[in-house]
């Protein structure tokens, strides 16, 4: 019976994402094809507005558009900073469940802005630092994306963006279904008993669970927050970090192991650093 129940979560979730994916795949396939790498090039300088955009987009109640940055980046079309103010700005089930608890608009504006604010600096400040200390970007480019996936893009940008979509999605299923039974196994009040309790740690701890690319993280922090039991700072730090499977896509499609380590390493200390912040100074929504 929970083998079952944790199935159908992972399907439902998994197929959620294919929209994303696919339209995702498919608009990279025509730039690289279709419009030449002049059109690419435009939209790589114009990636200094990236971490702006990138919050935005990141905040629609949607893990989608942190697997979708995580494609784009793979393929070298959006900066670091923009990468990580998306998964930044992510918080998977967080807005669903404020408006099932009727939570206040006014609460919820609020911390949705205040998460749009911290992503959106967090990623202007990684860009700066990156363009200021490093001589070169990293060059990323959709046919090493390719190669990397075996998708045979000379089929045409529609089959190879559906190869690519169902390559994806198949290993975010069988991802999403082990971490599901893992999380079964665990007891989710055995996590919430993890958090409970911790003023300044809790913010460790929640980043920690926030990393777990699985709506049941976010799910977790949100539900704790509602009931009293977490502070403002701990919830911020553990709703920042949770970026639902923008990082499962990212280790899938980016063949750079270090930097990927490096990419999780900054969104974990960006959440801590930003919840101790609010904790610290007693902030509330």
């Amino acid at each position: 019976m929970v083998f079952t129940e944790c199935l159908l979560d992972a399907l439902v979730d998994t197929l959620r994402l294919l929209p994303f994916l696919f339209l995702t795949y498919l608009a990279m396939e025509y730039l690289e094809h279709r419009a030449g790498n002049k059109s690419v090039r435009i939209i790589r300088k114009t990636g200094r507005l990236g971490p702006l955009v990138g919050a935005a987009a990141g905040v629609v109640p949607q893990c989608g558009f942190s697997a979708a940055a995580s494609s784009l980046y793979s393929g070298g079309l959006i900066t670091t900073g923009t990468l990580l103010a998306v998964l930044l700005s992510t918080s998977d089930e967080m807005l669903p469940i404020f408006i099932s608890e009727a939570v206040r608009i006014p609460t919820i504006l609020k911390i949705l802005g205040t998460k749009v604010l911290l992503a959106a600096v967090t990623g202007f400040l990684l860009d700066l630092i990156l363009r200021r200390f490093r001589k070169q970007e990293v060059h990323k480019d959709i046919h090493d994306l390719c190669e990397h996936e075996h998708c045979h893009c000379e089929d045409g940008i529609w089959k190879s963006a559906l190869r690519h979509t169902l390559q994806i999605t198949l290993f975010l299923f069988l991802i999403t279904l082990a971490l599901g039974l893992c999380i079964q196994f665990l007891g989710e009040d055995t996590i919430s008993g993890f958090l409970n309790g911790q003023p300044v740690p809790g913010v460790f701890l929640a980043a920690l669970v926030g990393l777990i690319p699985n709506c049941a993280s976010s799910v977790i922090i949100t539900q704790l927050y509602l009931s009293g039991l977490l502070g403002a700072g701990q919830m911020m730090g553990g709703l920042l970090v949770s970026c639902g499977v923008g990082l499962l896509v990212l280790f899938r499609t980016n063949q750079k192991l270090k930097e990927n380590l490096k990419i999780t390493a900054a969104l974990y200390v960006t959440g801590v650093l930003w919840g101790l912040l609010i904790e610290g100074m007693g902030v509330t929504f």
